[in-house]
């Protein structure tokens, strides 16, 4: 087979790598999440409120990125799903986006309705659970971090648990603010600084997730680059119909029609395409169809 034939092994073999320590981040936060939720309805506070359910969301997102690398694995040895379930990451990465649009668009309302009428907030049972879910936040970001590199599903993981810590931050701050100055709008405002700072990074994981689902080529390639260089491979004449789109995180896809000169040996002209693809574009997964250069371009319209 040579290069180009990987067939998305990195990307599973990736994701298979980080598993144990998603399980591990996974029952932390739950375990946490549980209890932040109860102290925020008890000490009425906003700003733990609402990290609490960016932490629901920290849960639930690191509950699809395992159902995502399980039902990957699975779907590898079924013959009728030729690629795989790959997909079923980005999804989830998507998903995740949609629920951080939904927690911070939720806050920030939220937030401007106590600006008019700030309530009363017990600080001191909301800065020791804030204490204890800043640590919790960074045992998980610790865990993940590795992960993040390789995964764009991990990476939504990741962008979570990195908002969540810092809102924990936030929330500390606050806590000491009221109990400090009885300056109860502290609690709303750095609820908002919570719902800002989520965003931007929400709609940065969710344009990279919708590109792949859409079949965009990656944003780190250029592909009349990618046309140029399959023309500069010796034999080749022409080089049509290119498509360069990514599958899954990490995992690059080509197709490609290339017309080569009379008497070229169509195994060579085809490994050393294959080989410019991998060396120059990390491109692992490649579909080149040969046209001898002597038939007239009979590949049909592309219109679809």
């Amino acid at each position: 087979m040579g290069a180009g034939h990987d067939h998305g092994g990195q990307v599973m073999r990736a994701a298979e790598r980080h598993r144990g320590r998603l399980w591990a981040a996974f029952a932390l936060l739950a375990a946490f999440m549980v209890v932040e939720a109860v102290a925020a309805l008890a000490t009425g506070s906003l700003a733990l409120l609402s990290d609490a359910g960016h932490m629901f969301t920290d849960v639930l997102g690191i509950a699809m990125a395992l159902a995502a690398i399980t039902a990957t694995r699975r779907a590898s040895r079924d013959p009728q799903r030729t690629f795989g379930l790959y997909r079923l990451e980005v999804l989830a990465a998507l998903a995740n986006a949609v629920l951080l649009f939904g927690v911070a668009i939720y806050v920030l309302v939220e937030a401007v309705r106590r600006f008019g009428e700030p309530p009363h907030v017990l600080a001191g049972p909301m800065f020791v659970v804030a204490v204890l879910g800043l640590l919790a936040n960074i045992v998980a970001f610790a865990l993940l971090r590795s992960g993040a590199k390789e995964s764009i599903n991990l990476r939504g993981a990741y962008l979570e648990v990195l908002g969540d810590l810092l809102g924990s931050v936030g929330v500390i701050l606050a806590a000491g603010l009221i109990a400090l100055t009885g300056w109860w709008w502290a609690d709303p405002l750095v609820a908002v600084a919570i719902g800002v700072f989520i965003l931007p990074r929400t709609w940065r994981l969710g344009r990279a997730a919708v590109r792949i689902l859409v079949q965009a080529a990656p944003e780190h390639l250029h592909v009349p680059a990618v046309a140029a260089r399959l023309s500069a491979v010796p034999g080749v004449a022409d080089v049509h119909d290119l498509h360069v789109w990514t599958l899954t995180s990490g995992m690059e896809v080509a197709s490609a029609h290339l017309t080569i000169e009379p008497g070229t040996e169509v195994g060579q002209v085809l490994a050393a395409a294959r080989v410019a693809l991998h060396d120059d574009f990390h491109i692992e997964h490649a579909t080149l169809q040969v046209e001898p250069g002597t038939e007239p371009g009979n590949c049909g319209p592309t219109g679809w």
